[in-house]
């Protein structure tokens, strides 16, 4: 499965609807603006103040496409996604070729996936113990044999979580996820990643991202992080207004309010402290 240029998910248009203007999502300004929208690059980020709907159209668009949540059910039976159905109904998505790798991902969503983690870890070796225990008094071979899909299964997760992602920093923890979920030919969609990073995590996961679209993966990233929205070459949408409106970087209210903080911050802070 490929596609030249690494763009699996080509197009979306908005079908018209019959819900109230008034109703969520449909309330939403950059919501009833948006009609179609043609994605010309392997990483789009969607920016803008909070409320604006990016988050909102980030999931929407996820129940769309059906994305594995992580940390949670599959998008389409993730209650958390039910207010933002509707929208979802409504959209007609256009493929280069339909893929079905990739995932759907919330910051907040990252403690499920770890206690899922968790809980696996520690199931699978209450039933290591409990192979050891019946088969305490047959030969090696037979205990060995009883014993082996179990301990594949944990060094499976040790090697791709190391000693579990509960054992590190959150950020740490949450880069570690990245690593062992990502795959190549996928369609990535993650809302405000750079929750849990610090700045030198941040460069890591745009790194990480980077390799990522040498294996033909797509991003569609909603965020506030000027150091995620440098990214070489991705495009930018601002949805602070009415409608979607390509930005440059340097351009972005979120990139010179951080410069302007970082070149004079008592200019910020001193009214504050007064």
């Amino acid at each position: 499965m490929q596609t030249p240029d690494g763009i699996w998910l080509r197009s979306l248009r908005v079908q018209p609807s019959d819900q109230t203007p008034d109703k969520f999502p449909f309330n939403i300004p950059i919501i009833q603006s948006l009609t179609e929208y043609v994605f010309d690059s392997q990483v789009t980020f969607l920016v803008g103040e909070n409320g604006c709907g990016k988050s909102t159209l980030l999931e929407a668009l996820a129940a769309a496409v059906g994305s594995i949540t992580v940390g949670s059910a599959p998008a389409a039976s993730d209650h958390s996604l039910t207010a933002v159905r509707a929208l979802a109904d409504r959209l007609q998505l256009v493929w280069t070729k339909r893929t079905r790798r990739g995932f759907f991902m919330r910051s907040e969503d990252f403690f499920g996936y770890a206690r899922q983690m968790a809980a696996k870890h520690a199931e699978l070796r209450d039933q290591l113990a409990a192979a050891d225990r019946e088969y305490e008094n047959r030969s090696p071979a037979a205990r060995n044999y009883a014993r082996l899909p179990y301990q594949n299964e944990i060094s499976a997760l040790q090697r791709d979580y190391g000693a579990g992602l509960d054992a590190r920093s959150h950020g740490e923890s949450y880069l570690q996820l990245f690593q062992a979920r990502f795959v190549p030919d996928g369609l990535y969609l993650l809302d405000e990643p750079e929750a849990p990073l610090s700045p030198l995590r941040q460069l890591t996961f745009l790194a990480l991202m980077k390799n990522m679209l040498a294996e033909r993966a797509q991003f569609i990233i909603a965020t506030h992080s000027p150091i995620i929205l440098a990214f070489p070459g991705a495009t930018i949408l601002d949805l602070n207004g009415e409608t979607i409106r390509p930005v440059q970087y340097g351009e972005l209210e979120h990139v010179q309010i951080m410069k302007s903080f970082l070149e004079d911050p008592e200019r910020y802070l001193g009214p504050l402290l007064e």
